[in-house]
């Protein structure tokens, strides 16, 4: 096989995946603007600093590598502020990717995995949610996946484009070598926000409402290992290769845990207190998010390896006490 394009590789999930691949024996070709991804975390590939949404950095990237297959994460992720400024949102991730087909198609690239997102799901949210089930974005950040989504299907049909959608639910940990983990400037995810606050790095943890119709009041999330996470993009390109067909995956856990829940797994992995406060619900936030994963199971043989979520935490905590001395070096 010949290089593989993976757009936002040096971001928390890409960079993640270009590990994996690069252990799997693939060369790995990283675009990334870095406007949330970081430069040290792209060390498993070359690496060219640019825009999906540049045409002609990728005719560029396109015309001087034999691609042969591209993983899409270079996307705009945070759900609150895609409701404050929903045109960004709609520009730079759905113009993004339609810029990416395009230039797929120019120069006869025609395998894509997409990272796609749970937020895809719309209610009622009960029980494991399937890849059947209803459809409907609660923020402008999901309507984004989901519209790219409709694309790649359109694509599919129309120009025998072979590609996967992965739904990921919410995606966790760190590299158990430690080498690379998550990293957002500002941070939004619960559990790095936890670890901050168990190493004094914040004040409390917000606990963005406790008024959900769910056990303790607070909003439950499926929580996938990020290693887990890329290890299903190999598994995906293996199924493109070998002539599987187009469609979208489920990636999760099958488990959903509360954010208290979340807070008293991080106070036993880390033996700190960890300061709480209550906060408003956040805008386009689902109550409960838990996914069945069994069509990935069975078509891609994927298999979750690191599923408890004391030791989802743990590699995130390992991670983060070593974060705050700054940035790897290359």
């Amino acid at each position: 096989m010949g290089q593989i394009l993976v757009t936002g590789g040096a971001g928390y999930i890409g960079a993640h995946t270009v590990k994996r691949l690069a252990a799997a024996g693939f060369e790995a070709v990283v675009l990334d603007n870095l406007s949330t991804g970081h430069r040290d975390f792209a060390r498993w590939g070359s690496f060219i600093h640019g825009d999906v949404a540049d045409a002609s950095v990728l005719d560029l990237v396109f015309g001087t590598r034999q691609i042969d297959a591209v993983v899409h994460f270079a996307a705009a992720s945070q759900v609150g502020e895609s409701v404050l400024d929903p045109l960004f949102y709609y520009q730079n991730n759905v113009q993004g990717a339609v810029t990416l087909l395009a230039a797929m198609r120019r120069h006869k690239v025609d395998t894509l995995v997409f990272s796609s997102t749970c937020a895809v799901y719309g209610p009622p949210f009960d029980g494991l949610l399937t890849e059947d089930h209803v459809i409907g974005p609660l923020s402008p950040y999901a309507h984004t996946k989901r519209m790219i989504e409709q694309i790649l299907e359109d694509c599919v049909r129309a120009y025998g484009l072979k590609a996967l959608c992965l739904r990921y639910f919410n995606a966790a940990g760190a590299d158990p070598e430690g080498e690379v983990g998550e990293r957002h400037l500002p941070e939004t995810h619960l559990i790095p926000l936890v670890l901050q606050t168990a190493l004094g790095q914040r004040d409390c943890v917000q606990i963005l409402g406790d008024d959900y119709d769910t056990p303790d009041g607070t909003a439950i999330r499926d929580y996938i290992h990020v290693q887990d996470l890329a290890d299903a993009h190999i598994l995906a390109l293996a199924h493109l290769r070998s002539g599987g067909a187009s469609g979208a995956f489920n990636l999760g856990g099958g488990q959903g845990h509360s954010v208290r829940q979340v807070l008293e797994a991080a106070r036993a992995v880390t033996g700190r207190n960890i300061p709480e406060r209550l906060a408003p619900r956040r805008a386009g936030d689902s109550p409960r998010l838990v996914g069945d994963a069994s069509r990935a199971r069975s078509v891609l043989g994927w298999r979750p390896r690191l599923s408890d979520l004391r030791e989802i935490i743990a590699t995130a905590w390992d991670w983060h006490r070593l974060e705050p001395h700054g940035p790897r070096p290359l």
